[in-house]
């Protein structure tokens, strides 16, 4: 994959809501496999689509990338033998030391892409439309639904939910919603009105700890309005709960656990804990390491090389 498909793939995944790092060489120095620009994407399930180095450089790249994701911060990486660049190592950069055969060395920029907030508006009134408009404007993911095409398949436990039917199948509308169990449900509406619809989903037998987390009326209170400012009312309120913390931001990604590392015991790269790994078992310890010539030199003289061993 190129770096213009790595890109295409990229619009995918966001288009999809799926959160993942785009790692991009900055800099290398000779010899190296990669080359400046090359790129590639890290998943939140750890898949690496693109290309930016060999066995040295990608383990490190994956394991960076998970923790980009999960922190929702970028961070530049200088692969290579620290020792060799002296004092020229610029403030703020993470360095990993590698020891691969060809010598060479890289910087990667890795910047998280995380998924935009995602809101679904259920129902057809001017109101909603407005509501989705202006949630798309500030760049989340807004969905808008027929009352009757509604279903809790359509908002996962990140999602924010609006159920503006205004009276037509509120109800039916509401118990959906709360079954999807999402991060907000907001029912439009007065207080009397939401006091009926929640009474009579209690009366059906809707557990009262999903009715307690519909929010009715839905939005900040800004008194009598038209249909355009109730949407930025509720829109100000979603933008309020996130900025508190209430609701997921777009940096709470949900990261897969990375596969188990190890560290070559001879080099002292950090490698995955594979087969692919070159793994060779002594005294009941599993050494895995970078390359065959690692191997090759801890199988030569193996307790020179114990004390820094690495336990799988």
């Amino acid at each position: 994959m190129d770096g213009w498909r790595v890109m295409e793939r990229a619009s995918e995944l966001a288009r999809r809501g799926e959160a993942f790092a785009l790692a991009t060489v900055v800099w290398r120095q000779g010899p190296s496999s990669s080359q400046l620009g090359s790129r590639a994407i890290i998943t939140a399930s750890g898949e690496l689509h693109g290309w930016i180095g060999g066995a040295c450089a990608e383990p490190v790249v994956i394991r960076e990338a998970h923790q980009v994701i999960s922190e929702g911060t970028p961070r530049l990486l200088l692969l290579g033998e620290s020792e060799r660049f002296g004092n020229a190592i610029p403030e703020g950069m993470t360095v990993v030391p590698i020891a691969c055969q060809s010598e060479g060395a890289l910087q990667v920029y890795i910047e998280p892409v995380l998924p935009a907030p995602h809101l679904v508006v259920v129902g057809r009134s001017p109101m909603a439309h407005a509501l989705a408009e202006l949630a798309r404007v500030i760049g989340w993911r807004a969905d808008l639904v027929d009352a009757g095409e509604f279903d809790a398949a359509g908002a996962g436990d990140r999602s924010m939910v609006v159920v503006a039917t205004q009276g037509h199948g509120d109800e039916e509308a509401v118990e959906r919603a709360v079954a999807a169990s999402p991060a907000y449900v907001g029912l439009v509406g007065s207080a009397r009105r939401g006091a009926a619809v929640l009474g009579y989903l209690a009366d059906r037998g809707v557990p009262k700890a999903r009715l307690d987390h519909v929010k009715v009326p839905a939005g900040l209170d800004l008194g009598r309005t038209t249909h355009a400012e109730i949407a930025v009312a509720i829109l100000a309120e979603l933008v309020q709960l996130r900025a508190a913390g209430e609701l997921p931001a777009g940096g709470d990604a949900v990261v897969s656990p990375g596969q188990h590392e190890s560290v070559d015991p001879v080099c002292g790269m950090t490698v995955p804990a594979v087969p692919a790994s070159h793994p060779l078992t002594l005294d009941e310890v599993t050494y895995y390491f970078c390359c065959d010539r690692c191997r090759a030199t801890f199988e030569s003289s193996p307790a020179s090389y114990t004390r820094k061993e690495s336990r799988c």
